[in-house]
């Protein structure tokens, strides 16, 4: 029997990515959008679903366990960038980020184990980011909240462990997607003390995802999760120097990892 996957964001970038070779693995595979009508032309079908109302998330799953009678894979992947000095960035947009980012996975987990737990099985993969390992500037309130993401699965891990249900994290690096367009930018304010570090900042990151590796790695990477019998808590998947700097974090006294950091960045 083929297992059944649900992947949040699907209909673009990595989640495209994800679903397209999980397709030509035998799985079943759907998609959400908010806009599901822009992508008739997906390989397998996208439904409409908005991790920031909790009313599309019960009806997408409803709906997938009503036509499957079972949901095996569930991976969240809908997310959200946001740039700025954390001091410059609206009060509604860091709440926006969390809804997307944090809150929405929650609730799509909520959603789905019932299903599992009445299976006795299931995965549900929570695709974080390298940068939630780390506080980076101009980037902290993604940072933040995939650093929360990563937190609440190691917690859940444990919680689930008696129904055999399995959670885990994959952290991507830059990949070549179109995150950059649809991340929230705050102003560069002529005005602002932040002027000049956070405008170089901010070419330096969108040059990052423009020259980004493959979104395809990161779908071999989630496969080769969902084929384990057993996975890990964390997993990252990027170059080896984005993987390496979480090493560093660990090992390097916290002002030399900042000097790093600021070097990196330029500040």
């Amino acid at each position: 029997m083929s297992k059944v996957v649900l992947i949040t964001g699907g209909s673009s970038g990595i989640g495209k990515s994800i679903g397209e070779f999980l397709l030509g693995k035998n799985f079943k595979v759907y998609g959400t959008s908010r806009d599901p009508d822009n992508y008739k032309d997906s390989l397998f079908p996208i439904l409409k679903l908005d991790v920031k109302n909790n009313e599309t998330i019960k009806n997408t799953v409803r709906s997938i366990i009503e036509a499957e009678g079972r949901l095996d894979v569930v991976i969240n992947n809908a997310g959200a960038g946001i740039t700025g000095p954390i001091e410059e960035i609206p009060e509604e947009e860091i709440k926006a980020n969390f809804n997307t980012n944090f809150f929405g996975p929650i609730n799509v987990i909520k959603a789905v184990l019932p299903q599992m737990r009445l299976q006795n099985s299931g995965l549900i993969i929570n695709v974080t980011s390298i940068a939630g390992y780390m506080g980076l500037p101009y980037r902290g309130i993604y940072s933040a909240s995939k650093g929360a993401l990563e937190l609440l699965t190691e917690a859940f891990r444990m919680e689930l462990k008696a129904f055999n249900i399995h959670m885990t994290n994959v952290a991507p690096g830059d990949f070549a997607t179109n995150i950059a367009a649809g991340r929230f930018h705050a102003p560069v304010y002529d005005d602002s003390p932040y002027r000049k570090p956070y405008g170089k900042t901010l070419e330096l990151m969108n040059t990052h995802v423009e020259s980004g590796s493959d979104p395809d790695i990161m779908a071999k990477a989630v496969y080769k999760i969902i084929t384990t019998k057993n996975p890990k808590g964390h997993y990252k998947v990027g170059e080896f120097m984005q993987k390496f700097s979480i090493v560093l974090k660990r090992i390097l006294p916290d002002k030399v990892y900042e000097k790093m950091l600021m070097m990196h960045y330029k500040l």
